[in-house]
């Protein structure tokens, strides 16, 4: 005798999965009415869509970041999809605040650790491929950071394509002191924190960059690394967070709008991710 599969039914398993009504109700009837069973059979579809559409590119996708709620622990997540269309779904975001929120709670080591993080009777790895099969997209759960300090301050741009953490060394200064660097951050794109963490191959890098600017620019040999040493000079002043002239008065750096707030006040880390603009 067929089991009678009815709309209630369908509804409660749409709830719990987000899958399509008539997926739904296929897994149901194939599952002869055992709730269980249908939500296996919806994640077995997650992954046999997910090995079908492994080889294609999974470039889009959204940027999000959060605090805790004592401020001293920031996370950021980037959930790839293969299309601007799904980046915008409200299930698609659902999920990655979702995966944010299980961060944010267990602060996780790294990203192996985060997919291996429970999440809505699975794991989070599992979740994402389950989505594959509700979307329609390949789905990747592709980067995660933290910073821990004594105040986190995060920021998402418009769009959820753009987002920071930044990490001080003093919290209870005014919220929009924290806001304005993690705008900062977004804005300027440093490569750094300071001169001294900027990695020797990229100071490298500037080096020859900059000998081989003055070279074209007919400039004797022997003049060559002392403007290329100039130029790096400028390379620190633009391109290293505190450093940088301070968007919103370019009378002070970073360093110095910090220190006329409170002279212990600094950022100890910081974390930008962007997808394509």
């Amino acid at each position: 005798m067929a089991v009678v599969i009815n709309a209630a039914d369908v509804a409660k398993l749409r709830r719990v999965t987000l899958a399509g009504m008539m997926d739904c109700k296929k897994a149901l009837e194939e599952s002869e009415g055992n709730f269980d069973k249908a939500i296996e059979i919806i994640r077995k579809k997650g992954q046999a869509v997910a090995n079908k559409r492994a080889d294609k590119e999974a470039t889009e996708g959204v940027v999000l970041s959060k605090v805790t709620p004592d401020g001293k622990t920031g996370a950021m997540i980037v959930l790839n999809s293969e299309t601007d269309f799904v980046a915008k779904n409200a299930d698609f975001i659902g999920l990655a605040t979702k995966v944010l929120d299980v961060a944010i709670a267990n602060k996780p080591a790294n990203l192996d650790a985060l997919k291996a993080l429970p999440l809505e009777g699975g794991k989070v790895g599992e979740k994402v491929i389950e989505y594959v099969g509700i979307i329609g997209e390949k789905l990747e759960l592709s980067y995660y950071e933290k910073i821990e300090a004594e105040h986190v301050q995060a920021y998402i741009h418009p769009g959820n394509r753009l987002a920071t953490l930044v990490g001080f060394t003093k919290a209870g200064a005014d919220v929009q002191v924290y806001k304005d660097i993690a705008m900062q951050v977004a804005a300027m794109n440093p490569v750094a924190l300071d001169k001294d963490s900027v990695p020797e191959k990229v100071i490298a890098q500037e080096i020859e960059i900059g000998k081989e600017q003055a070279r074209r620019d007919g400039k004797p040999e022997e003049m060559l690394e002392k403007i290329a040493q100039g130029k790096l000079t400028k390379f620190f002043k633009e391109s290293t967070l505190l450093n940088q002239d301070f968007v919103k008065d370019n009378k002070m750096t970073i360093k110095h709008y910090l220190q006329s707030i409170n002279k212990d006040l600094t950022v100890t880390d910081f974390k930008r991710f962007t997808l394509n603009l």
